[in-house]
């Protein structure tokens, strides 16, 4: 229960704060920017089974492979879009939290 609720706090809840740490002057853009880097899980999609609560989504699915994780961190320091630059933060967070996920379960 604890894995969920620290999950999806991480995936919800932390994203306000890292939005407002970002820019407290459009908090809200900065959250829907973020909360729109949730798509990265339409890899999910692709798995078979699509849900394994046995498997780690990082390295595994497309999008959250290790040269996907190499991208988004390189996007956080090419692009000088403030916006941009954003998402990409956004997905190296939602790698960070799915990989707590993965160490949680002890996959």
């Amino acid at each position: 229960m604890w894995q969920f609720l620290v999950h999806y706090l991480n995936h919800f809840v932390v994203i306000i704060a890292i939005a407002w740490i970002y820019s407290s002057r459009q908090v809200l853009k900065g959250f829907l920017i973020l909360l729109s880097t949730m798509l990265v899980d339409i890899d999910h999609l692709w798995a078979t089974p699509i849900f394994d609560p046995n498997r780690c989504s990082v390295g595994f699915h497309t999008f959250h492979s290790e040269i996907a994780i190499i991208i988004y961190v390189a996007g956080m320091f090419i692009f000088k879009n403030k916006w941009l630059k954003l998402a990409f933060i956004g997905l190296v967070f939602h790698m960070i939290t799915d990989g707590i996920d993965c160490l949680w379960s002890g996959i």
